[in-house]
C-alpha cells in the first residue's frame, strides 16, 4: 500500500493535482477584492470615518494583485504558455477567462483609480523631485500636467465612476474562483451553489481584517496617533460581513448534513480525522468563532482604546489564519478522498521545490514587499485629527 493512503483510491488520485500555491491563489486574490470593498465605502458609500484608510486600501489591493496570478505561474509546467489565452481566447474555459478578468481589474479599474486619486500629488512630485525619482514620477503624469480645481473635479468624477465599476469587478474577480469549485460536480466537497458566494463573503473579511492590521502597523511605525473612529468603524463593517459568511458556512454545512447523500459520511470522516485541526481547530474555533466573539463584545461594550486595538488586532490576524485555513480546507480537502468514496489519501508539502513551503512564503512574503515600495512611492497617509 502506498504511504499515505487508506483504501481504495485511484491511481490518479494519489498525488494532489493542486498544491499550496492553488489555496494561495483564491487566499490572495481575496484580500485584493476585500481591500477594494473596503475603499469604496469611503469613495461611492460616503463612510467618512474610514477615509484614513481609503489610499492604504487601494495600494494593499494593489500589492496583492499584482502577485495574484505568480501562484498560477508557478504551478504551470510551462508558465509561459499563460500569454496564449489573450492571443487565442478560450471563452467557453472559466480558467481561461481569468486572464481578461485579471487584465480588466488590474489596468482600467484599480491602476487607472489610483492613478486619478493621485495625479495632483504625481504632478508636484514630478516638478519639486530630483533624480530617477523625478524621472519615475514624470512617467506616471502621463504628460498631463493640468491640475487646476475644474480638471481636479473631473478627476474625482471619473474616479468615482471608475470605483462604481470596480465593485462588481471585485465581485467578478473573486467569486468567478468560486465558482470554479462549485462548478466540478464530480467532486461532492466543492459542488455547491454557495460556494461563489462563500468565496466573495470570505474574501470581503479577510480584505477588511488585512487593511484594519495594515493601519495600526503602520500607525505604529510612523508613531503617529491611530484614528480611532475609523479603526471602530472598519472593525463594525468586518463584525457585519463575518456574521454573513459565517452564516452561509453554516447554511451550507446544515444543507450538507440535510442531504446526507452517499457522500456524506466520507466528508464527515474527513472532518473527523485529517481536517480536524485545519477545520475545526483553525478554521472554525480561533478563525470564526473567537474573532466573532472579540468583534461583538466591542459592539456591546466599550473599552478603553488600548484594549480595542489589542482586540481588534487579535481579531484581524486571527481571521486572516481562519479565512487561509478555509482555503486550504477547500483545495486541498477536497482532493484528499476517492471520487468512489472508498479510501482516502494525505498531503505532504515539500520544502525546497516550485510547489513547496519556501516558495509559498516567499508567495506570501512578495506583497508586502511591494506594498512597502508602493507607500514609499506614493505615500497614502493624510493628514487629519485623530478622534
Amino acid at each position: 500500500m502506498i504511504p499515505g493512503v487508506n483504501g481504495f483510491m485511484y491511481p490518479n488520485e494519489v498525488e494532489l493535482q493542486w498544491s499550496v500555491l492553488i489555496v494561495l491563489y483564491p487566499y490572495i486574490t481575496g484580500l485584493v477584492a476585500g481591500a477594494f470593498i473596503l475603499a469604496s465605502l469611503e469613495r461611492v458609500f460616503k463612510v467618512e470615518a474610514v477615509r484614513p484608510t481609503y489610499r492604504l486600501a487601494l495600494l494593499t489591493a494593489l500589492a496583492f494583485l499584482l502577485v495574484a496570478p505568480l501562484p498560477l505561474q508557478l504551478h504551470l509546467g510551462h508558465p509561459e504558455r499563460s500569454f496564449e489565452m489573450y492571443l487565442t481566447p478560450h471563452t467557453s474555459s472559466a480558467m481561461a477567462m481569468f486572464g481578461f478578468v485579471y487584465l480588466w481589474y488590474l489596468t482600467v479599474v484599480l491602476l487607472l483609480e489610483i492613478w486619478l486619486e493621485y495625479r495632483a500629488e504625481i504632478v508636484g512630485l514630478a516638478q519639486t523631485t530630483t533624480g530617477i525619482r523625478r524621472l519615475i514620477y514624470r512617467a506616471l503624469t502621463l504628460g498631463s500636467y493640468n491640475v487646476s480645481p475644474e480638471a481636479r473635479r473631473i478627476d474625482d468624477k471619473v474616479g468615482y465612476a471608475v470605483t462604481v465599476i470596480g465593485i462588481p469587478s471585485a465581485f467578478l474577480l473573486h467569486g468567478y474562483v468560486g465558482f470554479i469549485f462549485g462548478s466540478v460536480k464530480a467532486n461532492p466537497w466543492w459542488s455547491s451553489p454557495l460556494m461563489p458566494i462563500v468565496f466573495l463573503f470570505s474574501a470581503m473579511v479577510s480584505g477588511i481584517a488585512a487593511v484594519m492590521v495594515l493601519y495600526v502597523v503602520c500607525s505604529k511605525l510612523r508613531k503617529v496617533p491611530i484614528d480611532m473612529r475609523c479603526l471602530d468603524t472598519i472593525a463594525r463593517y468586518l463584525f457585519y460581513t463575518f456574521v454573513i459568511d459565517f452564516t452561509l458556512e453554516m447554511l451550507d454545512l446544515v444543507h450538507r448534513t440535510y442531504e446526507a447523500d452517499e457522500s456524506f459520511r466520507s466528508l464527515d470522516f474527513m472532518v473527523h480525522t485529517r481536517l480536524w485541526f485545519s477545520q475545526v481547530i483553525l478554521q472554525i474555533m480561533l478563525g470564526t468563532l473567537v474573532p466573532l466573539a472579540i468583534l461583538a463584545a466591542n459592539q456591546l461594550w466599550r473599552f478603553s482604546v488600548g484594549v480595542r486595538k489589542a482586540m481588534y488586532m487579535t481579531a484581524g490576524g486571527l481571521t486572516l489564519i481562519g479565512i487561509f485555513a478555509m482555503r486550504w480546507n477547500v483545495v486541498i480537502g477536497g482532493q484528499l478522498f476517492s471520487k468512489s468514496f472508498l479510501g482516502y489519501t494525505s498531503y505532504k508539502m515539500e520544502l525546497v521545490t516550485r510547489e513547496g513551503l519556501l516558495s509559498a512564503i516567499a508567495l506570501m512574503i512578495l506583497p508586502f514587499v511591494i506594498f512597502l515600495v508602493l507607500i514609499k512611492l506614493l505615500p497614502p497617509w493624510q493628514e487629519e485629527k485623530p478622534r
